[in-house]
């Protein structure tokens, strides 16, 4: 027999959630607020955010999981670097960085048959 509160799994799921991502964002904005913007901890909290951005990335083209786990690393890497280059082309147009590496690697999984 199948209970009344089926649902309640699923709301502890989104409390849970929620408190444990937004909580913190808005704690983070309400002291972001209150820095200047040049100030250094602004500029730590940037670099660290930058470092974080760059070291989940690294991770995923050299130990990638799916379909790019059986591509070839020059790949990878040189979708990265021609993605890059081209975003700083384009004035450094994050849609344009983000588009071209995807394209790189569909282009280049599609010539090494790889599935």
């Amino acid at each position: 027999m199948m209970s009344d509160a089926w649902w309640a799994p699923y709301l502890f799921i989104a409390i849970a959630g929620w408190l444990a991502t937004d909580l913190w964002r808005w704690l983070g904005v309400i002291a972001g607020n209150r820095l200047k913007e040049g100030s250094e901890t602004l500029n730590w909290v940037r670099a660290v955010a930058t470092a974080l951005v760059m070291a989940v990335t690294a991770k995923l083209i050299v130990f990638p999981t799916g379909t790019l786990e059986h591509s070839p690393m020059w790949l990878r890497v040189g979708a990265a670097a021609l993605g890059f280059a081209v975003f700083l082309l384009a004035r450094q147009r994050v849609l344009v960085g983000v588009v071209v590496p995807i394209i790189l690697l569909a282009v280049g999984l599609l010539a090494l048959d790889i599935r």
